[in-house]
Parts: C-alpha cells; structure tokens; sequence
C-alpha cells in the first residue's frame, strides 16, 4: 500500500493550510504608497432638474464616445503602421531573398558554363588524340601493306629468276620449280 493513501487527507488539508496562512501572516508586508487624491472624484454636483441631469448625462456619454472613438482610430492608425511596417519588411527580405536567390543561379550558371568549356575542351581534345591515333595506325597499315607488296614484289622477282612459280590461294603457297619431277612436288604452308 502506497504512503499517500495509508494518511487521511482530510486530516492534513487544514494542517498544512494553517501553515500556509501563518507563513503569509509572519511574512512583512511592504509599505504601500497611496495614490493623491483626485480632483475628479466628488467633483460631480448633483443637478436640481432631472432634464438637467439627463443632459449632462449625455454630454458625458457623447465625451466618451468621442474620446473612445478617438483612441479606436489611434489604435486602428497603429495597428496599420504596424501591418505597414511588417508588409515593408517582409517585402524587403523577400527582394533581399531573390537577389541572393539570383546571384546564387547566376554563380551555378557561370560554375555550369565553366564546367561545360571545360568538359568540350577535354572531349575535343580526346576527338583529337583519337583521330591523331586512327591516322597514325591507318599510315602505319598503309605502310605495312606497301613494305609487303614491295617484299613480295622484290620475293617474286626473284623467284621468278630462280625459276619457281608461286600460286598464292587458300592460305598457303603451291611451290612449283621447273627443275622437279612430277613426285618431286613440294608443298609450303604459311
């Protein structure tokens, strides 16, 4: 069992609400400085003629509403300097907002632009270096078919003055010399 319910509540309550009262008692007040007078107050003299009365009743209430009407559009002319105010300021950081806005796309644009030349640059270069090398190899095959051309032509002219005929053909050579018999055919593969 709990401790709060095993003690009666209704036997503390005033216990403690009298340590509270006698705490509040012992304490020292401070001293307390009355207002003037005011000239104001009981300055009203009480009319003999009710109609009089009534009638300054109601320049009384006429005062007050004016005066009433008068701190209303105060109020109203303040509270719309202020809704001005806020309008102005949030018209400011919202141009001060853009043109960070603009300035941060105009940064992106030119950082895009840069990146961009740079990357053409690099591409065209790449271009460059790849057709530098296709007509390097494609000389180099150009070359390679004339040195074996001239070999073969140099090859066959010499074979033709040994007297060897060469029929070239289905990836190998027939060798042929007039000096060989018909069982002396030889045969070279490349």
């Amino acid at each position: 069992m709990a401790l709060s319910t095993s003690r009666p509540h209704h036997l503390l309550r005033p216990l403690l609400r009298g340590f509270h009262a006698t705490s509040q008692a012992m304490a020292r007040p401070e001293p307390h400085e009355f207002s003037k007078p005011s000239d104001y107050l009981g300055s009203w003299e009480p009319a003999g003629d009710p109609r009089e009365a009534w009638a300054r009743l109601e320049r009384l209430r006429k005062g007050y509403a004016r005066d009433y009407a008068y701190e209303a559009q105060l109020l109203g002319a303040e509270r719309q300097r202020r809704a001005e105010a806020r309008a102005e300021a949030a018209r400011l950081a919202n141009e001060e907002r853009k043109a960070t806005k603009a300035a941060a796309a105009q940064t992106r644009a030119a950082e895009r632009r840069a990146f961009e030349k740079d990357f053409r640059q690099a591409l065209m270069k790449e271009r460059a270096e790849k057709l530098e090398s296709w007509r390097e190899k494609e000389k180099l095959k150009v070359q390679k078919k004339a040195d074996h051309r001239e070999l073969l032509r140099k090859k066959s002219s010499m074979w033709i003055q040994m007297g060897i005929i060469v029929f070239l053909g289905a990836g190998y050579k027939m060798v042929y010399s007039e000096s060989m018999t018909e069982d002396g055919l030889k045969e070279a593969y490349l």
